[in-house]
């Protein structure tokens, strides 16, 4: 099954930008939508707008509530998000492209500071 955000979920994820090393992709929604499970390589997130989020991965959940202006990093990570706030979520992901460094069970689900 491929995770890339931009299938799973064409109607919030686009690309905006794309080289051999990064791929920069805008990301919009309105309260109530909820993203199928998709998959994020290591990234640096930048929030254009506040918002509240909710992340899911397996049994795990978290929120997330951010300002906008927000840079946040991202490690590489499966998840679906669902907008629990009063407000569109506008973001842009910068995914790197390089392997990612050998992870843990333990790595936290959404951004990271």
């Amino acid at each position: 099954m491929d995770l890339d955000p931009v299938v799973t979920n064409p109607d919030a994820y686009r690309v905006i930008f794309e080289n051999d090393r990064v791929r920069v992709l805008e990301y919009r929604d309105a309260p109530g939508h909820r993203t199928q499970p998709h998959r994020h390589p290591d990234s640096v997130m930048y929030t254009l707008s506040s918002f509240r989020r909710r992340l899911g991965s397996g049994e795990r959940e978290v929120e997330v509530e951010l300002p906008a202006g927000e840079v946040r990093w991202i490690g590489a990570q499966e998840h679906y998000g669902e907008n629990i706030g009063d407000t569109e979520t506008h973001s842009i992901f910068v995914e790197l492209k390089e392997p990612a460094a050998p992870t843990t069970g333990d790595r936290p689900l959404g951004p990271a500071d």
